[in-house]
């Protein structure tokens, strides 16, 4: 069996707008049609009763127009969940390599991201130097923003 990483998917409250925030913060670009999809073949393949998703995905910056997306759904019924943290079970954060940490935190707040931890720099054992730090998006979700050097 061959396999490719695809995409990594968020479920968000307002799904224009947190897509607007990956746009805007780290250059994601709209890729494909907006999904406005429901029916017997969704509640199938989700496990949801009466499914119905809205959406897009955002092609990831780096990987070229092939590359892996950033799919951005809503559903009309969410389930209730807290926000995330760092250490809780299952997927944690979605990480960008960026060219400078303090002005892609300061453009993450700008568009209405919140700071989670502070800029910190290490050397990482059998790496390089690193600096990193962790923040929220729009909607909660933690992004880590890393520079390797």
């Amino acid at each position: 069996m061959a396999a490719t990483f695809g995409h990594v998917s968020i479920v968000a409250h307002d799904w224009r707008a947190l897509a607007g925030f990956y746009e805007q913060v780290f250059g994601c670009e709209p890729v494909g049609a907006e999904r406005d999809i429901a029916g017997e073949w969704v509640e199938r393949t989700t496990g949801v009763a009466g499914a119905h998703i809205r959406g897009r995905h955002l092609r990831l910056p780096g990987h070229g127009p092939d590359g892996p997306t950033l799919e951005i759904f809503s559903y009309d019924q969410p389930s209730p969940q807290s926000h995330p943290t760092a250490d809780r079970l299952g997927f944690a954060h979605i990480a960008f390599r960026v060219d400078d940490v303090a002005g892609a935190l300061e453009r993450l707040l700008e568009a209405g991201g919140r700071r989670l931890g502070q800029i910190v720099h290490a050397d990482v054992a059998g790496e390089s130097h690193l600096e990193v730090v962790y923040a929220r998006d729009p909607e909660g979700n933690i992004v880590e923003l890393q520079r390797w050097s």
